[in-house]
């Protein structure tokens, strides 16, 4: 039994109770169609525990402890349940028979990689935009990190119905592409790099790589050399970041240049809508937001005194955008100097008269790399940051990838290169990785002594103690999948899969798939095959949800 369908169990009794007069303050549509179920603190107090008699007591008029006693006496007609018990104020501690127990086994191997799956955002596009660095770089960490985030927390998204559109923004309008510009041009002259401008050896083989293809180019009057130079370097540039990216694992759906809200007039026409309803006004030659009306600090200017478009006229226009190519909700993983993006970006969208709510942010913060207990501080390539391509070098994408999504995004992260290439125990990945590799390892030397009959599973034989901890691990997944991308914490995946490795390998410690040479094959050891074969399947769908490969062995 899963901890959904003791849920519905839960509501059912609950019903019934109610229809048969035995809690006669509660009204049908009062009870919850899901009543939350967590796993007591202490083993054993339970396989199950809920608090929904404390919720609906007031309601039902009675006290929580009667309610729940009420509900455990209806509970009971589950044949799938052995045991509820009311403790403490009102909880119901519920113990599973050995057979509903272990039948979930069962039901992971038969739905595979579908295992794990809802349908909380069935119907719904979410566009989730992440990295959008300017291409005037390599990806640097903070890159790096929303990189894994942001598809991690699209697939979590997927794996609960929605259709998740990877959005990359191609920031290709403004004065950083200028000082790019600047910068390979006088790279490719031999100048030093100008004030403000890029520097690392990339722009140095940026710039002779198109001096080299068409060294005449250097040569033009200024505005046209740099323009040139402007043109054949962002596409390099982003070239090279696509590429870093797909390596990373990370693919998008859509690369959006924000040059075209301007050439396309939709920056022009989103300010004529919010001049059009009055959310603009003049002030000191400038045309302003009220912003403020909408929650934000401050009123925000959205034409400069000197006619030209602030940045946040893109932004509105950007999110109209979205909203038009069908999005019911756009996040935005953005860098820790983004925090005043939270208000103002919905203050745009209130001002164009849509839902604030349709609009999210995510603010991340630094992450540092450390090796031999200092922090890294330079490039060998980039300079003076240190990039996505440093962290892959030394650690592999796997490991980089998780290092980056386990922990909560509103912290800082530090990633000890010397713990991460390791393959220890102390590595997460390597400790999760490896407990997959087992199980794998496991099944092969069953499936050659003849162990893994199908039809020879009894659930209620997986009746020792670390199977019943193993069973009630995997019953979680589903729910940390659901919270994962409620939440939008994708840590809590890796978080969650440590755990499950842990329980495996202690299961795997005390219980035996393969009998001794002096045992003969009994059904529990068909049964034990299964929980196997049920943690790999766990271990590999959230592997995968997190975009780090299974591997057979290791």
């Amino acid at each position: 039994m899963t901890p959904e369908e003791l849920s519905q169990a839960l509501a059912a009794a609950l019903r019934q109770a109610v229809a048969d007069g035995a809690i006669t303050g509660l009204e049908e549509p009062a009870i919850p169609s899901e009543i939350h179920v967590e796993r007591p603190r202490q083993r054993e107090h339970g396989d199950w525990a809920t608090n929904v008699a404390l919720q609906l007591a007031k309601r039902a008029g009675l006290p929580p402890r009667d309610l729940a006693a009420v509900l455990a006496r209806y509970l009971l007609a589950d044949l799938a349940v052995a045991a509820a018990d009311v403790a403490g104020p009102g909880f119901l501690n519920i113990t599973l028979n050995k057979a509903a127990a272990g039948e979930l086994a069962r039901q992971i191997v038969q739905q595979g990689t579908a295992f794990g799956r809802g349908q909380a955002y069935q119907g719904q596009t979410i566009n989730v935009e992440f990295v959008s660095a300017n291409p005037t770089g390599p990806v640097h960490l903070a890159g790096a990190r929303w990189a894994a985030v942001g598809d991690t927390m699209a697939r979590t998204l997927e794996a609960q119905g929605a259709t998740a559109v990877r959005e990359y923004y191609f920031n290709d309008h403004g004065t950083q592409i200028d000082r790019f510009a600047q910068s390979l041009l006088n790279a490719a002259k031999g100048l030093p790099t100008p004030q403000d401008g890029y520097g690392g050896q990339y722009i140095q083989d940026i710039a002779h790589g198109i001096d080299g293809a068409e060294p005449a180019l250097k040569d033009l009057p200024e505005d046209q050399a740099l323009e040139a130079y402007r043109a054949r370097g962002v596409v390099t540039m982003f070239a090279e970041i696509k590429q870093q990216l797909h390596d990373f694992g990370v693919d998008f759906d859509v690369y959006f240049h924000e040059q075209s809200l301007y050439d396309s007039g939709e920056v022009k026409a989103a300010i004529g809508q919010l001049k059009a309803n009055g959310s603009l006004y003049e002030a000191d030659g400038a045309w302003w937001l009220k912003s403020t009306a909408y929650g934000d600090d401050k009123d925000r200017v959205v034409i400069k005194s000197d006619g030209h478009a602030a940045y946040i006229a893109g932004d509105i226009a950007y999110f109209q955008n979205k909203r038009q190519r069908g999005a019911d909700l756009a996040i935005y993983l953005l860098g820790a100097d983004h925090h005043g993006y939270i208000a103002r970006l919905k203050a745009g969208a209130a001002a164009l008269g849509d839902n604030p709510d349709r609009v999210e942010v995510l603010i991340g913060q630094m992450v540092f790399l450390v090796k031999d207990g200092q922090r890294v501080k330079m490039s060998k390539r980039a300079g003076t940051v240190v990039t996505m391509e440093d962290l892959v070098s030394a650690i592999g994408v796997d490991a980089a990838r998780y290092a980056l999504v386990r922990s909560s995004i509103d912290s800082n992260l530090e990633i000890d290169l010397d713990l991460w290439a390791s393959n220890t125990n102390d590595n997460p990945v390597y400790y999760v990785q490896y407990a997959h590799a087992r199980t794998r390892s496991v099944a092969r030397n069953a499936t050659a002594a003849g162990i893994g009959d199908s039809a020879l599973f009894d659930p209620a034989t997986l009746a020792h103690e670390s199977e019943a901890v193993l069973l009630g691990v995997l019953a979680e997944y589903p729910g940390a999948i659901a919270q994962a991308a409620e939440l939008r914490e994708p840590h809590r995946v890796a978080r969650y899969l440590e755990g499950v490795a842990g329980a495996y390998h202690k299961w795997y410690d005390q219980c035996r798939v393969i009998p001794t040479v002096d045992q003969a094959v009994e059904p529990v050891h068909h049964s034990r095959f299964v929980l196997n074969e049920a943690t790999a399947q766990v271990l590999s769908n959230g592997l995968a949800m997190l975009g780090v490969s299974a591997p057979e062995r290791m």
